[in-house]
């Protein structure tokens, strides 16, 4: 007897259980069409993800839909928990902490770079560094405050700052200034950065050394007597036979030169997180590259994981060779345009170089920055240029009427 009275009981509370997950009625309900998601028309607010039976709440704010746990799969508790979970949902976030000095705006807007996952580590390193050249430029600017800061004191920087460098790089500083003063909560109204206009940034004529100039160059580093001159000359080479940016270069070891596919793989350096274009690219080996490559092999011996260019950074030695030669001033990125004119002066078409420069636009930047080449080269093409029927080089054309009279 007292058996049944035990097995009665454990019955009973099992049913009470049950009866606590019994959900309302069929009608009270709506099932999402992809049959994860149970809604309740009598319980605004209350969603049950049915996979795992757990309940949720839900609530609108600002036209933004929220929903968070309500730790149950409970019908009854869910209910009593419902109101309280959507009050938490409802209530607006706590506000940053106002930046009452230029340093702590600044500190919110380098914050916002760093965890923005959709930039790539050289954008975030172009944007600390233009951030940098701006207090460089503006001494004392990080202690003021933002209130403080007026429209002839960034016009007075504007003024400055622009004397000294080119456009592209003003028109970027500003517009960190811009959001640095917007992050720390100045709207564009009271934005004393936006009264700088923004200045028009020309293309830079591409002043680049003839061939000859060009071994000149190479042979003036490579004989400087400086510790590591061969490798300078060496690294100027590469980034001149194979277009590669400078950051490019850096990354490329012997592994990812394929001598018998006569190809480099290449980590593309700028390439957005955003885009759907692949991270890497091959480029041909042209026979100067091929030289340059033997000769490295046979000196070094280098291991597979070794990078082909023992330096990272040669410009010193550039600039020393270009007064040598008596040529204009050129940078690591000249070489990259250097390769660029040779290969479309030797008859390769622009969507082609385009494809090895790593460029993703089909060659419209290419068009833009190589649709006029060397004054030699130009010159070499007018001359092939005719309009009307050609005549042989003996013969000697009679002067017209107009210009007999002339005489």
């Amino acid at each position: 007897m007292l058996l049944g009275v035990m097995t009665n009981s454990s019955d009973t509370k099992t049913a009470v259980a049950i009866s606590s997950r019994k959900l309302p009625a069929t009608k009270q309900t709506s099932t999402s069409n992809d049959g994860k998601w149970r809604t309740f028309h009598k319980h605004a607010g209350l969603m049950q993800y049915v996979p795992s039976g757990v309940f949720f709440a839900r609530a609108k704010v600002a036209g933004i839909v929220k929903r968070a746990s309500l730790e149950t799969d409970v019908f009854t508790v869910a209910q009593d928990r419902l109101r309280a979970k959507k009050k938490e949902l409802q209530r607006p976030p706590e506000p940053d902490a106002p930046a009452v000095t230029f340093k702590d705006a600044k500190a919110l807007y380098l914050a916002d770079i760093e965890n923005d996952h959709a930039l790539a580590p050289e954008t975030k390193r172009y944007w600390q560094y233009r951030v940098g050249a701006l207090l460089k430029a503006w001494p004392g600017l990080d202690g003021m405050k933002l209130d403080k800061i007026t429209v002839p004191q960034c016009r007075a920087w504007g003024h400055r700052f622009a004397e000294k460098f080119e456009a592209v790089n003003f028109n970027n500083t500003l517009a960190a200034l811009r959001n640095i003063l917007k992050r720390g909560g100045l709207g564009r109204d009271k934005n004393p950065a936006f009264a700088l206009k923004r200045l028009g940034a020309k293309p830079k004529e591409l002043t680049l050394p003839e061939p000859a100039q060009f071994e000149k160059m190479v042979e003036a580093i490579a004989t400087s007597g400086a510790g590591q001159s061969r490798h300078c000359a060496d690294l100027v080479e590469f980034l001149a036979f194979s277009g590669c940016r400078i950051s490019e270069a850096r990354l490329v070891q012997w592994q990812h030169v394929d001598i018998e596919r006569g190809e480099i793989k290449i980590h593309n350096a700028k390439r957005s997180k955003k885009s759907t274009a692949h991270n890497l690219r091959f480029i041909p080996i042209i026979p100067p590259m091929r030289r340059l490559l033997d000769r490295l092999r046979v000196q070094n011996k280098p291991e597979s994981i070794e990078r082909v260019c023992v330096l990272g950074e040669c410009q010193k030695s550039l600039d020393r060779a270009c007064k040598i030669v008596g040529c204009a001033r050129i940078t690591h990125h000249d070489l990259r345009h250097l390769f660029a004119s040779h290969c479309i002066e030797s008859g390769v078409d622009i969507p082609t170089v385009s494809r090895w420069l790593g460029h993703v636009d089909g060659g419209a930047l290419a068009m833009k920055v190589y649709g006029h080449l060397r004054r030699a080269h130009s010159q070499d093409m007018a001359a092939k240029v005719t309009f009307g029927q050609t005549l042989p080089e003996n013969v000697t054309p009679l002067p017209t009427a107009q210009a007999a009279a002339l005489r």
